[in-house]
């Protein structure tokens, strides 16, 4: 059983871990939330599936984005929030950090430029926070609206993949071709290699829970 999520500590100091985009606009509002047709990059929604960070790299860039969603921070505060979610007993993370090495990219994060937002995924369909539909409809929906492009690309791939994460289901091209409405053999083509990387750890974090 893997060891679910501190968020108390996060939200009782008003942390932003969430944010949806702020200057594109949505092709389309519904009740469920909204559908950008070009895609957002300006949607961050840290923490929302069950997979934990599991190296540096996604380490650097969630402390980049929380860095980035929280522009009042002065160098003490993001040391601790830092080092909070550092601390494998809080669930955000499944190594230990060594105290030179979160130094470190500390500084990097600190240094780093935040007129420019962090490298982000492209996003066309971000449901509401308080949004209480299925899996079985959110995927639904997924697939209705994607459907109309006639063409599923990587994005419309990866959002599937969180929909079905998020709600305790392991991950299988039968499903997400399901999701979509289109052949396995157009999922197995679509998918990068870095896709198949995060679908194969979004799976193991689901076979911990």
């Amino acid at each position: 059983m893997s060891q679910d999520r501190r968020f108390g500590y996060l939200n009782q100091r008003k942390i932003i871990y969430r944010q949806n985009p702020i200057t594109d606009i949505p092709s389309q509002v519904f009740k469920w939330g909204s559908y950008y047709k070009e895609g957002t990059y300006q949607c961050y929604e840290l923490f929302r599936s069950k997979a934990k960070i599991t190296t540096y790299k996604s380490l650097k860039w969630h402390l980049l984005v929380i860095w980035y969603l929280n522009p009042n921070f002065n160098l003490k505060k993001f040391t601790e929030i830092a080092s909070y979610i550092c601390d494998k007993e809080n669930g955000f993370i499944q190594f230990y950090v060594p105290l030179l090495v979160l130094e470190k990219i500390i500084v990097e994060v600190h240094t780093a430029d935040l007129d420019k937002p962090p490298k982000n995924k492209l996003r066309k369909i971000i449901f509401k926070d308080n949004c209480i539909l299925s899996l079985r409809e959110k995927l639904k929906i997924v697939g209705h609206i994607i459907g109309k492009t006639k063409k599923v690309n990587e994005s419309d791939i990866y959002e599937s993949m969180l929909f079905i994460n998020e709600n305790h289901r392991k991950i299988t091209i039968l499903n997400l071709s399901k999701a979509l409405s289109c052949s396995t053999r157009t999922i197995y083509r679509t998918m990068s290699n870095n896709l198949k990387k995060e679908k194969k750890l979004l799976n193991e974090q689901y076979e911990k829970v």
